[in-house]
């Protein structure tokens, strides 16, 4: 079984991922990185010179690639979760926690960090903040609807979260086994 960290970019999915992965023992998996070490360019990249359609085709091949592993931790990327096709491959061999915080949390995060902000495309054509602010209200409920826990990790930190992660999956762990 894997664990799978889905979430707005900035949650934290793929620093809690990796801090979760060596906590249990497990192989961490970042998609997007695993996605860019695949196409030898970045996202940004794929989104300037092919448009977000490709990028969403090739994502949802290495998704598809990435579910055939087993005993990972996989921090997804924050769009992923939009094509039903990525959610039922994700859901059928892991369980998704939805790593949720505040938009003011996520925005710092973002363009606080330049190698952040440098290393994603915008997708719309609204400031920075409104436009997390726009994907972030039509996401969200996606995330909600498919996620099998949530946690926020707003004024939390990383310790508290991977620490509640692990207390979910092992009670989740033996309410599979009842079933």
């Amino acid at each position: 079984m894997n664990i799978v960290l889905i979430g707005f970019r900035g949650t934290g999915k793929t620093t809690i991922g990796r801090i979760l992965a060596r906590r249990l023992g497990k192989g961490f998996v970042d998609a997007d990185e695993y996605l860019e070490q695949k196409e030898k360019r970045t996202i940004r990249d794929i989104f300037q010179e092919d448009g977000e359609g490709v990028f969403r085709e090739i994502e949802t091949k290495v998704i598809q690639e990435i579910c055939s592993f087993d005993d990972k931790v996989i921090a997804t990327g924050g769009g992923a979760v939009l094509r039903e096709e990525n959610v039922r491959n994700l859901k059928k061999r892991g369980v998704l926690i939805f790593l949720n915080t505040d938009i003011n949390i996520i925005y710092k995060r973002i363009y606080g960090d330049k190698r952040s902000s440098q290393k994603r495309p915008n997708l719309t054509h609204l400031s920075n903040y409104q436009e997390i602010k726009y994907l972030l209200e039509c996401r969200r409920p996606l995330y909600d609807k498919i996620a099998d826990f949530v946690i926020d990790t707003a004024g939390t930190s990383l310790n508290t979260v991977v620490r509640k992660i692990i207390a979910l999956i092992h009670g989740h762990v033996r309410d599979l086994r009842k079933e």
